[in-house]
């Protein structure tokens, strides 16, 4: 492994033996390495071995002098790493004590890739739909033919006189789908059969109300029935009043939406659908519409999630349960198929936001690019590096590789620029993440147990309400656990940046008091699991905490995957329908003995059990119990069985038994014999009425 180190024309200090020491190689502070020093990018590319360059903005000027350099291995085999230490600290005004965030950067930029996955496939072959006013679809359609084949689905407006476009009318009726896959289907309710029209006008000469316009289509609530439009259009044949309305439906690769509101209400649309509402300024409708000319071919992204039905807490025996995915995902991705007690994730709908498997209490779904064993590593290697440099009270702070990206370089430009701007503070390390929403409790909690002082999460305005909703409720959680295991401080926070000029208020909020942290950082691996992971986390934090506050904590009522059940022991009947429906396996019955028992450790707190329950005898309680005894069964509740009055085998319980006698005693199916046979068990309930049949057959 070979790091270059560039101080960008002096421009920031760099200790190049600090950095070396931490990193195990002997680095040379670089002043020009991107115009005079290049020589020396040349020849640590050539050699074996994989390369770091701490440089962003030159990116591209060093890939293509890899590219052009004789003997550089392709980059495809050995890519060149790339990482930000200039906007990330050596511009900030605490530039000179931020060597311990530095080493800790390029040590993470060394870990290998994240492993591959399986990828989501969208063939486009050029089918365009552009729904709005004639004159302006025609308009944009121009612009966009070379390269698309365009239909139109006029809206009113004036179109010209050349057909150059298939125009079709009427009433939308659905539009579903994404990139490679939109199905239209409208109803074609108009007395105009577009197809036949010939545009020669005669109809909109004809007709005295006014009533047809040149996207030729008649305004029937103007129309008085004259039908002289009918008798001007007799050779064509265009127009039949009488022609009944038929529902039609066609398929295209994408779809460009002129109307103000969009035919999808999720935050997130569908890849390959593009609204473009009159309000918009020029400047963003061209940042919209330009992209659209790259969406012919094949393209592929990874499938960001798996999914496991056997963990799943949304339903069971067709109850609902958890249906936290659902609600958070912001692409209407997640859909409920409560028939065979599971969810549905549609991959092409699916952005790789994160935010389902962030909420997810039991780890169904799970982040699978990166893997949170990965993001693990990540966590670990860059915490430990930091700390090894001499960091204190580190602050991980994570940002989307997007607009987050954009406003930690203008935050760390700014701090050359503006007197009023710090810049990203020393114990502030930033990292890019696929989107924000895709980590939550269980590795912020092992960020904290791995040394970190406090976890930040910076939002733009790019993501979806639902996810800061999310993320707000995870942080609480939380927040309310290592304050009742006595962690002083505020160890989580969301930087909501909803204006990304507003660089002074982000710079203001990133000075703060650092929070409490472990003393002895945690050693454990981030487990594919999300409950090991978890349970490994709070063992930790458990076993360091300076003062709990008794022995259980409180959680908030809303988004804990952590807490116990309240049971009604006078309600309970020991019918064990909890049992059934617990998919974590926290409530078991006992095949020796009546009885309900229940590991707090399982419990994820989803509902299913409660909602199962026929005595509504269960209650939900979120709570952390720092007892050992919370990885061990306790018994919940239990009874004397009931012996049969016929062998006396036990069967049933007392309660269980009786209650039913009870709910019965009015039926009349169940009444002299047919009532004591309840109180016998399988066997002699058999042998009883076989018995009964042959007394009376003697007796005939």
């Amino acid at each position: 492994m070979t790091t270059l180190i560039c101080n960008c024309n002096r421009t920031m200090p760099l200790d190049g033996v600090a950095l070396g020491r931490v990193l195990g190689e002997t680095l040379a502070v670089h002043t020009t390495l991107c115009r005079r020093e290049a020589a020396a990018f040349q020849r640590a590319a050539r050699d074996a071995g994989d390369l770091v360059v701490a440089c962003t903005q030159e990116q591209r000027l060093f890939t293509e002098l890899a590219e052009a350099t004789e003997g550089v291995p392709p980059l495809a085999e050995r890519p060149i790493r790339f990482v930000n230490i200039r906007e990330t600290g050596g511009w900030s005004r605490e530039a000179a004590h931020a060597t311990p965030k530095m080493a800790a950067l390029l040590a993470a930029a060394r870990l290998p890739d994240p492993d591959p996955v399986p990828s989501v496939r969208y063939d486009s072959a050029g089918r365009l739909l552009i729904i709005g006013p004639l004159d302006q679809a025609e308009a944009l359609a121009d612009r966009l033919a070379d390269v698309w084949a365009v239909s139109i689905l006029a809206t009113g407006g004036a179109g010209r006189q050349a057909r150059r476009y298939p125009v079709l009318a009427g009433r939308i009726v659905g539009l579903t789908g994404w990139l490679g896959a939109f199905a239209l289907r409208w109803r074609d309710d108009n007395p105009i059969a577009l197809d036949l029209c010939t545009r020669c006008n005669a109809c909109v000469a004809a007709c005295p109300e006014g009533a047809i316009g040149l996207d030729y289509q008649v305004n029937l609530g103007a129309c008085r029935g004259h039908r002289d439009c009918v008798r001007v259009c007799e050779a064509p044949g265009a127009i039949d009043f009488a022609r009944s309305a038929e529902e039609q439906q066609a398929t295209f690769d994408a779809v460009l939406d002129l109307r103000p509101a969009p035919a999808f209400t999720q935050h997130a649309l569908p890849q390959g659908y593009v609204h473009l509402p009159p309000t918009l300024e020029a400047e963003q409708r061209l940042a919209r519409l330009w992209p659209l000319r790259d969406l012919v071919g094949t393209f592929e992204k990874p499938k960001f999630f798996q999914y496991q039905q056997r963990l799943c807490a949304h339903g069971r025996n067709e109850q609902v349960g958890c249906q936290a995915c659902i609600e958070v995902c912001s692409a209407s991705a997640v859909r409920s198929d409560i028939e065979r007690n599971r969810i549905v994730v549609e991959p092409h709908l699916c952005v790789g936001c994160g935010a389902c498997t962030t909420v997810c209490p039991t780890g169904a779904l799970t982040y699978a690019y990166p893997t949170a064993a990965h993001q693990g590593r990540a966590i670990k290697t860059l915490l430990s590096t930091y700390r090894a440099a001499g960091g204190r009270d580190a602050v991980w702070l994570l940002h989307s590789q997007g607009a987050g990206q954009r406003v930690i370089e203008d935050w760390g430009r700014a701090a050359r620029l503006d007197a009023d701007i710090q810049g990203v503070p020393a114990r502030v390390i930033p990292w890019p993440l696929w989107h924000t929403a895709s980590t939550g409790l269980e590795l912020w909690l092992s960020a904290i147990a791995y040394g970190a002082s406090q976890v930040w999460v910076l939002m733009t305005d790019e993501e979806a309400p639902a996810y800061r909703d999310a993320l707000q409720q995870q942080m609480a959680v939380a927040e309310a656990i290592l304050q009742g295991l006595g962690y002083r401080g505020e160890h989580f926070r969301l930087l909501p940046l909803r204006d990304a000029r507003d660089l002074a208020a982000l710079d203001a909020a990133a000075r703060g008091a650092p929070a409490q942290g472990v003393a002895t950082p945690a050693t454990f691996g981030v487990q594919a699991d999300k409950r090991a992971t978890l349970e490994l986390a709070l063992e930790h934090l458990m076993a360091h905490a300076p003062a709990p506050q008794g022995a259980e904590i409180a959680l908030p009522a809303v988004g804990s995957p952590l807490g116990t059940v309240r049971l009604d022991t006078e309600a309970c009947t020991l019918c064990m329908s909890c049992v059934g429906a617990c998919p974590a396996g926290a409530l078991q019955d006992n095949p020796q003995a009546p009885q309900l028992r229940f590991i707090e450790k399982n419990c994820v707190q989803c509902g299913l059990c409660v909602k199962t329950c026929p005595e509504d005898a269960l209650q939900l309680q979120p709570r952390l119990w720092l007892e050992p005894q919370r990885r061990q069964p306790r018994v919940l509740h239990e009874q004397p069985p009931f012996q049969c009055i016929r062998c006396g085998k036990p069967f049933g319980t007392l309660k269980g038994v009786e209650t039913m006698l009870a709910r019965l005693s009015g039926h009349p199916m169940f009444q002299g014999a047919a009532a004591e046979r309840l109180k016998m068990c399988g066997d002699c309930r058999v042998i009883d009425i076989h018995t009964s049949r042959e007394v009376k057959i003697t007796d005939l």
